[in-house]
């Protein structure tokens, strides 16, 4: 259903993002959902044109009591390629280029030059990772005319994605042409401006916008009141070392993570005892569960299910120390649950590229544990001194205060005034 309560806000700003309750995933809703909470108290009422649910792969109402009350959401004809246009789990390319939501397109056009006439929205916004989104994006300024701000969260191109072929000839084609239309281009990491900087050479540094992805802390507060309540007394457990997301094969591979844990196990430094290293929802079960099998270390690492967001939440506030697993293929990149860590107030300890910019943001928070993703060795030796030093109160996680700074209402400020240099430059 539609949702929609009048607002008395002096500017609009259509919000186009296929990521939106009830979509059930959990973080890829977030800056969205921030965004059209935090962005009325700096001027701006948003109108949110999403994706019809049934083109999600999985819904949830666990997150539709975040949306605020007042938001105009409109939720547009789309489907699913690889569900609703298969045949024996096989579809034609084409259905799929750029994304498999490419059928949103039409819809979210004609929805949305309905809300730009009845709303009169003074600026346009959409976000990727679904590239159908700024694709509708671009058709609407060009039809309406409308200063656009491109959230491109991170870069539609890099070195190995998308694989060669039509879809990575598609992208680059929809990267181009946004970069060339809008009026503003976000970026959520330093690494992702300065690769478009260099990019598009002939662009002026003024379109290219550093807007970090962050932690919601009002949600935190409500977990946090719960998470007290449910506290109860018992026997010591093993140290809980929490891993909460998708770990993809080539860009979070986990192997010489697991090989470590084996090594320290033989040798008598871990066991399922004192330590518990639990990774959750990592979407790749089946391809990890026989590598665990084989270095028998079940009892300390577990693949665990995939939970609700403030379930979510509410285990990183009890773990007592938090896993990041970031390649170097994806320096110019930071993990959303980064910032999520911050707020958890846990001790991190990462396997990424020291020259990143995950490591870079950690250094930045105080936290210093950072070792190579595919150094076995130099993870085993992390481990260990990271184990060592929580146990011995030596190492902590990212104070309140110093967490402060990283939260979305903070940013969605930071998105407000982009909004005002955008509406400004259109009027003159």
């Amino acid at each position: 259903m539609d949702s929609e309560l009048d607002s008395h806000a002096l500017n609009k700003v259509l919000l186009i993002a296929f990521h939106y309750p009830p979509l059930n995933v959990s973080s890829g809703i977030q800056r969205t959902l921030a965004f059209s909470r935090y962005l009325p108290e700096n001027g701006w009422q948003p109108i949110v044109l999403s994706a019809n649910p049934r083109a999600y792969p999985s819904v949830s109402d666990q997150q539709l009591r975040d949306i605020p009350q007042g938001t105009l959401v409109k939720r547009a004809f789309a489907l699913d390629s690889a569900r609703h246009f298969s045949f024996k789990g096989r579809y034609l390319d084409i259905l799929a280029l750029p994304d498999r939501w490419v059928s949103w397109l039409l819809g979210g056009v004609m929805s949305g030059l309905k809300l730009v006439r009845s709303q009169k929205p003074t600026v346009l916004w959409s976000t990727y990772p679904i590239a159908t989104a700024h694709l509708i994006g671009l058709v609407l300024q060009r039809l309406t005319g409308l200063p656009w701000v491109a959230d491109f969260r991170d870069a539609m191109l890099d070195d190995v994605y998308p694989a060669p072929g039509a879809r990575r000839r598609c992208h680059a084609w929809i990267e181009r042409k946004v970069v060339e239309a809008c009026s503003a281009a976000v970026f959520t990491t330093p690494g992702a401006v300065e690769l478009y900087r260099l990019r598009y050479p002939h662009i002026s540094d003024n379109k290219w916008h550093l807007i970090p992805n962050g932690f919601n802390e009002e949600i935190f507060k409500e977990v946090e009141i719960e998470s007290k309540s449910n506290l109860e007394a018992g026997e010591l457990k093993p140290f809980l070392l929490l891993h909460s997301g998708v770990l993809y094969p080539s860009e979070r591979d986990p192997h010489a993570f697991f090989d470590a844990i084996s090594e320290l196990k033989n040798e008598g430094k871990v066991s399922g005892q004192y330590l518990s290293v639990v990774l959750r929802a990592t979407g790749h079960d089946e391809l990890y569960q026989s590598v665990l099998d084989r270095l028998n270390i079940n009892d300390v690492v577990t693949l665990a299910d995939g939970v609700s967001y403030r379930e979510a939440l509410s285990e990183m506030l009890s773990a007592d120390g938090l896993l990041v697993f970031q390649a170097s293929n994806c320096n110019h990149q930071i993990p959303a649950k980064i910032y999520e860590y911050f707020r958890a107030q846990r001790p991190i300890l990462a396997l990424t590229d020291s020259r990143g910019d995950t490591a870079k943001t950690l250094l930045e928070a105080g936290q210093g544990s950072i070792v190579a993703l595919d150094d076995k060795d130099a993870i085993k030796a992390g481990l260990d001194t990271f184990l060592q030093k929580v146990r011995a109160g030596k190492e902590t996680g990212v104070t309140k205060e110093a967490a402060h700074k990283y939260s979305r209402r903070a940013f969605s400020a930071e998105l407000g005034k982009v909004f005002n240099k955008v509406s400004r430059v259109s009027i003159k």
